[in-house]
């Protein structure tokens, strides 16, 4: 089948715009991942334009990221943040947006939609009606993957996410999924049609997280050369379970005093969704559990402060709930610093067990104790992971990524007309 060229892709991030600060309010891993395969598909010819919503009156209405990458700001509800929750008031507002936009130029200007999140996938159902082209859609996180892996005193995800989710699975003409673990949540969770799932993974920015001298970070952060240091990078909220590590921290000082003098908890990040509710959730913890002096709180740091904290750690720690893929872990793995990991949803494919770091049952403190303390306490075996994090690492670059997701276009813009999506609902 010759597939046509893909020329310009209309991408749609509703809750998030890819120019915030990761590790903060509703930034994340998802923000990463759009900025980098953007910049790689416009590196392989194809425009992208990134559908946004605007929270300052003072925003352009338009940006340039990079060459060939443009991100639009459009009026949805008030210029401010607003909760996850309350977003699906804003969803009609945002879709004239969009709408309007495409009005403005000839017929055809947009090859074909890549939605992420589910919001962001019903807006994509509609334009894709408009405009007779495709929808590709990337969940990121799962509502029923979520509620199933609940921790402790959080949220479930309410049933309007579930129902938005199913629509958006069924209208979508490809789904894209992270790992090949997600791709099956698709299909057993939420009867996607397996035919219409991709399996393209996420990649690492292989040219800013790359190895280098962790006493050089060490100078730079302020951190003693012999420290132990147990590093937590990403949103501060009960999915992300930075308390887990804390938890285990207080757990190792207890099994072993001697500790204290060189132990050093990093927590790289701000309070986000749940998180929200208790802001100071960590320094509480930290004084309840009588270890506030080797805990130290860092706010959300840009890429190149990030991998220096990488390669100033002994281990990266990712006690996540439920992640569909986990960019940290990979982060920290391509600066050559080892992966601790919750063994839950993307982080079996991001980590490799026994070779570039340790997957982890379960979230006891106790257990996560147990393996942190290997990495300190065993550096010839720590250093056989190290090199195992680069390896596996380098094996997932953003260009790929972009490569694969270039194929996904095509495939879905050629099969497009052949086989009608009926609807269900």
């Amino acid at each position: 089948m010759r597939r046509r060229r893909v020329s310009r892709v209309a991408t749609i991030s509703m809750h998030t715009s890819p120019l915030d600060q990761p590790g903060t309010g509703d930034a994340g891993g998802m923000n990463v991942y759009i900025v980098e395969s953007a910049k790689r598909l416009a590196h392989l010819g194809v425009e992208v334009e990134i559908f946004t919503r605007a929270t300052a009156r003072d925003l352009p209405p338009v940006t340039e990221l990079a060459p060939g990458v443009l991100v639009r700001h459009l009026t949805a509800g008030p210029y401010e943040e607003m909760e996850r929750s309350e977003l699906p008031s804003q969803l009609c507002a945002f879709l004239s947006g969009v709408l309007r936009t495409e009005a403005m130029y000839d017929p055809g200007r947009y090859d074909v939609i890549h939605s992420h999140y589910w919001l962001s996938g019903q807006v994509g159902w509609l334009a894709k009606e408009r405009w007779g082209v495709p929808l590709v859609h990337t969940m990121h996180t799962m509502a029923k993957v979520k509620n199933l892996l609940l921790a402790q005193g959080d949220k479930p995800e309410p049933k309007a996410r579930v129902v938005g989710e199913e629509q958006v699975v069924q209208v979508a003409d490809r789904l894209v999924a992270n790992t090949v673990d997600e791709a099956r949540e698709l299909i057993d969770l939420y009867g996607a049609v397996e035919e219409r799932v991709a399996v393209v993974n996420p990649g690492v920015n292989l040219t800013v997280f790359q190895p280098a001298s962790q006493g050089a970070a060490r100078r730079r952060l302020g951190l003693p050369q012999d420290a132990h240091v147990l590093l937590f990078v990403g949103r501060i909220q009960p999915l992300k379970a930075p308390d887990v590590l804390l938890r285990a921290a207080s757990r190792m000082l207890i099994d072993d005093p001697s500790l204290r003098e060189r132990l050093v908890v990093v927590c790289v990040g701000g309070p986000s969704g749940n998180g929200l509710a208790r802001p100071s959730l960590l320094t509480e913890l930290a004084a309840e559990l009588g270890i506030p002096d080797v805990v130290r709180l860092v706010p959300p740091a840009p890429q190149e402060e990030l991998a220096d904290w990488y390669r100033a750690a002994s281990v990266t720690v990712v006690p996540s709930y439920s992640e569909s893929f986990g960019l940290v872990a990979l982060e920290s793995q391509a600066c050559g610093t080892p992966v601790a990991a919750a063994a839950v949803g993307g982080l079996r494919t991001a980590v490799r067990d026994g070779v570039s770091g340790l997957l982890v049952d379960g979230h006891d403190p106790a257990q996560w104790a147990q393996a942190l303390r290997r990495f300190l306490v065993s550096p010839r075996w720590r250093d056989s992971m190290s090199a195992g994090a680069r390896t596996h690492a380098a094996a997932f670059g953003w260009q790929a990524t972009a490569s694969r997701l270039v194929d996904v276009y095509a495939g879905a813009i050629a099969n497009l007309h052949k086989t009608p999506i009926a609807l269900n609902f």
